[in-house]
């Protein structure tokens, strides 16, 4: 156990392992320090409004454009440049923060890296630090590592790096100030700018960040706030930071022009989260008499909700200079079954080959497998262009009532119901075991997909239309017996490891309670 010097009013109640003592030094925790006490107010007061919001919206209320932010809109304005090492994003890979998962994501071929503190990693205290440590060493590019008699080193051509911190609403547990827990995604971000960020302007990079899980451009205008501190602590040019921002709510889609605004000093651009953005749109109508979204295989970008929120992202981020980033199809390479695989590998080309003909700059994938596939499909497109900024698309209108479009309805089948179960306890239990990022039946889970999984079971038992297409009732009782059944399976796939029974319990008390938990990853943070 190793002691640290804390700030005055700091604690950790963690271990603190060799080496951990390189990343929470005095100065860094400095920082942290200064930030929560600065900034906390309002995270909370943000994060009541949340709940306010929530409230209104469960007794009918409607999201529309905000009227009194219509001049900005309507304004002739665009974010600031955009730095070189960020041009160019036709192909981004995500992944946690896991050593070689680092390493071969840097050396996929794909243009962007985004490492994930967020929803593909556990946030287990281990998890975070080792992260920041992998960070450091791979700024540096000295990362490497050995396993199984094979050995891990940074190619000469690597990714650029994009760091996601945690959302807004989660905690960082292990350390209070002032007796307080403090944001996760402060805590995620200040540890790497203080020892990575001048470091990365000297290696012609530049600090730069996915903000995820927000809901309003006051959100935005929060970490803007936190970013112009930062950069005067760290004696950094302002504009130094660049972030791109997530839309994966369908509350921050009706504020799109805003939340660029509001960075606009420090933006570069939007991506479209698909999966939280689905999980967004049960979780905020999930007493809506008349909303109710078929099995998840069948809400897809082609939905006319999710068509409708991908074009209008697109036409805002050119409208504003900014890069329009595509994003994740959770398909991943099937080794064992070449016809399946043909499938999988097809429907990454058509979502990709979508996104580049619509006029985006890029896409996500989850698999170094998938990168020259994509890559591909915006090179037709491309060509040698690193974007399409100047692709305006004037000809796209979208209307508030084309975004809240929530189709399709049908069909809910057994088979469907009972993948969302087996999907959530086998994610859940590889979460609670400290691995946020899951092959799961060929696709690539994480928290997101997970969310949607439990969402859809909770308000399919709600829910008058929560039918099954051979006319069954989805009732707690049935998903009680199947949760069961379920668990079998997981458990003949996985192995018998204790967290799957204790996801199992989890998952059941998420799905037929009566009240709805905002976030998974909220209870389920207190168990690790």
């Amino acid at each position: 156990m190793y002691q640290l010097q804390l700030p005055q009013g700091m604690e950790i109640q963690a271990e603190i392992k060799s080496g951990y003592d390189t990343i929470l030094t005095p100065e860094a925790l400095t920082l942290v320090a200064k930030l929560t006490r600065t900034f906390e107010p309002r995270r909370q007061q943000l994060l009541a409004a949340r709940v306010e919001r929530t409230k209104r919206l469960d007794t009918g209320e409607r999201p529309d454009f905000l009227p009194e932010t219509k001049h900005i809109r309507e304004g002739d304005w665009t974010i600031a440049p955009i730095p070189k090492a960020l041009e160019c994003r036709r192909v981004e890979i995500t992944g946690p923060v896991e050593r070689k998962m680092v390493i071969n994501a840097f050396n996929s071929g794909a243009d962007s890296y985004m490492t994930d503190f967020e929803d593909s990693n556990t946030p287990n205290w281990d998890n975070q630090i080792t992260g920041q440590i992998n960070m450091v060493d791979a700024v540096r590019r000295t990362i490497s590592m050995e396993q199984n008699g094979k050995f891990y080193k940074l190619n000469d051509t690597i990714a650029t790096l994009v760091v996601r911190p945690r959302g807004w609403h989660l905690d960082e547990k292990h350390v209070l100030v002032d007796g307080k827990r403090i944001s996760g995604g402060i805590f995620d971000f200040a540890l790497f700018m203080f020892h990575n960020a001048k470091e990365q302007l000297e290696r012609g990079a530049g600090p730069y960040f996915y903000l995820p899980k927000m809901e309003s451009h006051l959100e935005a205008r929060l970490w803007n706030d936190i970013f112009v501190m930062t950069q005067n602590e760290l004696g950094l040019p302002q504009g130094t930071i660049k972030a791109t921002v997530l839309i994966e709510t369908i509350l921050a889609a009706f504020e799109m022009d805003e939340i660029l605004y509001e960075l606009r000093e420090h933006s570069s651009g939007l991506n479209a989260g698909r999966w939280d953005y689905i999980f967004s749109c049960i979780k905020k109508f999930k007493l809506d008499k008349d909303f109710c979204l078929a099995d998840r295989a069948k809400v897809t970008m082609t939905a006319p909700f999710m068509r409708s929120y991908a074009l209008l992202l697109l036409k805002t981020c050119h409208k504003r200079n900014a890069p329009a980033i595509g994003g994740m199809a959770a398909l991943i390479p099937i080794k064992n079954d070449s016809e399946k695989n043909d499938i999988a590998m097809a429907g990454v080309r058509a979502d990709k080959a979508r996104d580049a003909t619509d006029g985006y700059d890029g896409g996500w994938v989850a698999h170094p497998g998938l990168v020259e596939l994509a890559m591909t499909e915006f090179k037709k497109v491309l060509g040698d262009k690193s974007n399409q900024i100047d692709k305006q698309r004037l000809d796209i209108n979208v209307s508030a009532a084309e975004l809240l479009s929530f189709k399709p309805e049908t069909p809910i089948t057994e088979a469907g119901l009972r993948y969302n179960i087996n999907v959530g306890i086998h994610y859940l239990g590889s979460w609670l075991a400290g691995n946020g990022c899951v092959p799961i039946h060929n696709l690539m889970e994480d928290a997101a997909t997970a969310e949607i999984s439990r969402s859809q079971v909770w308000q399919w038992i709600r829910s008058e239309k929560g039918v099954l297409e051979d006319g069954r009732k989805v009732m707690a009782a049935m998903v009680r017996v199947m949760i069961e059944e379920e668990l079998i399976k997981v458990k003949a796939v996985a192995g018998l490891g204790p967290t799957y029974d204790r996801a199992a319990q989890i998952f059941e008390e998420m799905s037929t309670s009566e009240s709805f938990a905002e976030f998974l990853t909220l209870p389920l943070y207190e168990e690790i």
